[in-house]
């Protein structure tokens, strides 16, 4: 049971950093599409690239705050709320999470851009593609977040553990004497920490130290990505 235990929390752990790696992949991917080969032949149509790739970096920190259960604008921080389309709303009491209503934004910028000629047929496919692989990884993150180890399971395991670990002295006591209360506290030690491991990973976008970092690593932060299109910006626009 511990293994199993274990075995699912580290898969939801390992699932939940794969998928927010996958969704910084797709973020990069498209502003350096959108960059390139969106509609920029005037300053509007740069002004609304430019828009268009800033909702791309408010879709991770969108992703984040919604596993946090920060939902809403008003659980971003004050130094994104640029990013931010004005007048978008979340909606999340009502099944509707930030993530999905930027990614609209995003989907239709590359309709407009098809329209207008600035992606072909293939590049539009392939965008929008990608717009889908960032909801799925989305949807993923979203299904380990809802979908925790069940209790029943949680409470079976910890009686079958209490239950292990008050039978076993009877069973050791008459072969090792008072040695076995070494033994016994070593075994209790090690299945019970095992047992703290598992739970320590079942949730693995929260705020603890052995939580997915989602504010400090500089693999995954908004705070770098809006710095690294910053100089995006800088060296395609010129400003």
């Amino acid at each position: 049971m511990l293994v199993f235990r274990n075995s699912s929390s580290y898969d939801r752990y390992w699932g939940g950093r794969t998928n927010l790696q996958s969704i910084v992949s797709v973020v990069r991917s498209l502003s350096r599409s959108f960059l390139i080969w969106g509609p920029n032949e005037n300053p509007q149509d740069r002004e609304e690239t430019e828009r268009v790739v800033k909702c791309l970096v408010a879709i991770l920190f969108a992703v984040k705050n919604y596993l946090r259960g920060n939902w809403g604008i008003a659980g971003y921080d004050p130094s994104y709320a640029e990013l931010i389309p004005a007048g978008l709303k979340g909606h999340e009491s009502e099944g509707l999470g930030l993530p999905q209503e930027l990614c609209f934004v995003v989907e239709r910028y590359i309709k407009r851009g098809a329209v207008r000629g600035a992606f072909n047929a293939p590049q539009s496919a392939m965008l929008s593609g990608q717009v889908n692989t960032l909801i799925c990884s989305f949807g993923t993150m979203e299904t380990i977040k809802l979908t925790p180890i069940p209790v029943c399971h949680q409470i079976h395991q910890k009686q079958v553990l209490a239950l292990y670990c008050c039978v076993l002295p009877f069973c050791l006591v008459k072969e090792m004497g008072w040695w076995c209360v070494v033994v016994i506290v070593m075994v209790c030690f090690t299945l019970y920490g095992i047992e703290g491991i598992g739970e320590e990973l079942e949730d693995p976008f929260g705020e603890d130290k052995n939580d997915i970092k989602m504010d400090g690593c500089r693999v995954w932060s908004p705070r770098d990505r809006v710095a690294e299109f910053g100089v995006i910006f800088a060296s395609v626009f010129g400003y």
